[in-house]
């Protein structure tokens, strides 16, 4: 089931959706990110993630203005275990490239180890990495 989850003002800034056909969760961050929105937010999809059974996240942060480092921390050191314990297994983050979103998406992406994440720029991309994973159940791989 699509969610949008909206910001005090009103503004939407993600959108979760399952995706079925792919076997991977669908999410879109837009605007710009408070703590709360990405604590909210992340919960929001690994919730999703770990209600469909699904191993996969294709995350789009092309439409997030400014940089996110202020819950970098909390997203590799607190939720980035709980997402692996939820059954995330690998991560394709899109991302727009030589932004202050997309140095904090490489930040990320360095001291990440609890699943498997890449980084890409052209969304298509993503989603051709992402598929070798996700339709496979992790006990195969």
């Amino acid at each position: 089931m699509r969610q949008e989850l909206k910001s005090a003002l009103g503004r939407t800034y993600l959108i979760v959706e399952p995706n079925p056909i792919d076997r991977w969760i669908d999410v879109v961050w837009m605007g710009y990110l408070t703590g709360d929105n990405i604590r909210t937010g992340a919960a929001a999809y690994t919730a999703a993630l770990a209600a469909s059974g699904y191993h996969a996240v294709l995350n789009d942060t092309r439409a997030v203005l400014g940089p996110w480092e202020h819950s970098l921390d909390w997203v590799v050191n607190t939720w980035a275990p709980q997402a692996a314990a939820a059954g995330l297994t690998h991560f394709a983050m899109v991302t727009t490239r030589e932004t202050m979103a997309d140095a904090t998406a490489v930040s990320f992406y360095q001291q990440l180890t609890a699943f498997q994440a890449e980084l890409f720029a052209d969304p298509e991309e993503a989603r051709r990495w992402l598929r070798q994973f996700s339709l496979v159940r992790p006990k195969e791989q």
